[in-house]
């Protein structure tokens, strides 16, 4: 077996948009700055916390911005407020792929502990080959999580597929030069997936299984 499929987390595996955009509320008003609407913050979902307050805040203090973060994150997990559920049909997604005899692994913004905590409230967390995190990668679209997560699968990029929500995402599956399969129900449009590189695009994670299918055989 080494037919492997990384998933984004964000946008992708769950549905974390509304918590994400509660903690960034609460960073900028620690910092006595605007926020900008939901529909502004959740584009730079998927980038490292430096990155995406860059974009947000070009000049900001990131570091100060990304560390307020993950305080406010934090503390909301301890309070029991992060809602980060599964999108629906995903699990049903993941048994597909078990059952054809891939390889599961995730590529992600998030820190490891944000993604273990995300992945064991689901009770997912061991269908994971290779985990990959901001922690020890620089941020989406470089491709270095999603090379990682192949040789750690012992895999190659030609039976590989990227499944992400973002632009960020294709950007490293191409990068990578694996599939780059574009999560429609996630934080950026089709049209943004498309342009920004995807081989193919879901509307519905029930088609994903066929999608990374018909890419891996597109390259035997």
């Amino acid at each position: 077996m080494s037919k492997l499929a990384i998933f984004d987390c964000d946008g992708t595996l769950v549905d974390s948009g509304g918590t994400i955009h509660r903690a960034l509320r609460s960073t900028f008003d620690t910092h006595g700055l605007e926020c900008p609407p939901r529909a502004v913050t959740k584009k730079v979902i998927g980038l490292s916390l430096d990155e995406a307050f860059a974009a947000l805040v070009p000049d900001g203090n990131h570091p100060a911005l990304s560390q307020t973060y993950k305080d406010a994150f934090f503390a909301m997990r301890s309070q029991g407020v992060v809602e980060e559920p599964l999108f629906e049909g995903i699990i049903d997604a993941l048994d597909g792929f078990r059952a054809d005899g891939w390889m599961l692994g995730v590529a992600t913004g998030k820190s490891a502990r944000g993604l273990a905590h995300c992945l064991a409230a689901h009770g997912i967390t061991d269908r994971f080959v290779t985990l990959q995190t901001a922690d020890n990668h620089p941020s989406k679209p470089h491709p270095s999580m999603v090379l990682a997560a192949i040789a750690e699968a012992r895999s190659t990029a030609a039976e590989t597929v990227f499944i992400g929500d973002t632009a960020w995402d294709m950007g490293s599956a191409r990068a990578a030069a694996c599939g780059a399969i574009g999560a429609g129900w996630g934080y950026h449009d089709e049209s943004e997936l498309r342009d920004s590189g995807a081989h193919l695009v879901a509307l519905d994670p029930a088609e994903l299984v066929a999608l990374s299918k018909r890419w891996i055989g597109e390259q035997a």
